[in-house]
């Protein structure tokens, strides 16, 4: 099911289809809707009484305790622009525990899978979180609004975050960004604002692949959560802290000035 709608965002993709917008600056392609629609029609006839929350709203309500979430094109920003970053990702909830997330690169032929309490697999074999053990050595990632982004403060954490690690990427894509987390690319990720079904996923890889996932003080991620702090484990509870420093104002920099010539 996730490669058959992988393959048919590869068929939008080579063709570079129609951009249209949401809101104010959030992206949407016709391969969005296809996708959707695909993933909705799959899902339905084989669980056909289970809830699915999906992106582009064409999702299902029912009282069953399993709860699908669908992004049928997570990085749309980078699909639309021609830049191949970007996947399906699908989470299940039962009871409230993520117990099932699959995320397809189709550009890479890359399939992220967990199930809770067996692993989490990369095409099949077996991956686990890096480890690094400090955030000097870190390659981490983080990502930032398609709107309203001079109103997020995702910018302080950047550039502190910038300062003391090995390098912080930001690459569109928030499933993505777990997945290699879960893989041992990156060693940590945080973001602001995200969605149930941006992390669904990703959040169940990372935890199956040995490492932790957090709101930004510590506290439990829940689907629900708007702030998402994923790592290694190893890194994590030294993350929490520079996080914390940031929110009192400590351990910021100013930027350096451009000077004229």
């Amino acid at each position: 099911m996730i490669r058959e709608a992988g393959a048919l965002l590869m068929q939008y993709f080579a063709r570079r289809v129609r951009i249209e917008y949401k809101a104010e600056a959030d992206l949407v392609t016709e391969a969005d809707r296809a996708c959707e629609k695909l993933l909705i029609a799959r899902l339905r006839a084989q669980w056909p009484s289970h809830n699915i929350v999906a992106e582009e709203g064409s999702g299902h309500q029912s009282s069953s305790e399993y709860r699908w979430y669908v992004d049928p094109l997570d990085g749309t920003t980078n699909f639309a622009h021609g830049f191949p970053v970007f996947c399906v990702s699908i989470g299940l909830e039962c009871k409230g525990e993520l117990v099932a997330g699959v995320i397809y690169d189709p550009t890479r032929d890359e399939l992220f899978a967990a199930e809770q309490g067996t692993g989490a697999y990369l095409n099949g074999e077996r991956m686990h979180v890096s480890a690094g053990e400090s955030v000097a050595e870190a390659l981490l990632a983080t990502g930032f609004p398609s709107q309203k982004r001079h109103k997020n403060p995702n910018i302080y954490f950047y550039h502190a975050l910038s300062l003391r690690s090995h390098g912080v990427r930001r690459a569109g894509s928030a499933a993505l960004d777990l997945a290699s987390v879960a893989c041992g690319r990156f060693d940590g990720f945080w973001e602001f604002n995200l969605n149930p079904w941006d992390t669904a996923a990703g959040v169940l890889l990372v935890r199956e692949a040995g490492g932790e996932v957090s709101n930004f003080s510590g506290g439990p991620f829940k689907i629900a959560s708007r702030e998402v702090l994923a790592s290694n484990r190893k890194i994590h509870a030294e993350l929490i802290e520079l996080f914390q420093q940031i929110v009192n104002g400590n351990r910021l920099e100013e930027l350096p000035q451009i000077q004229g010539k």
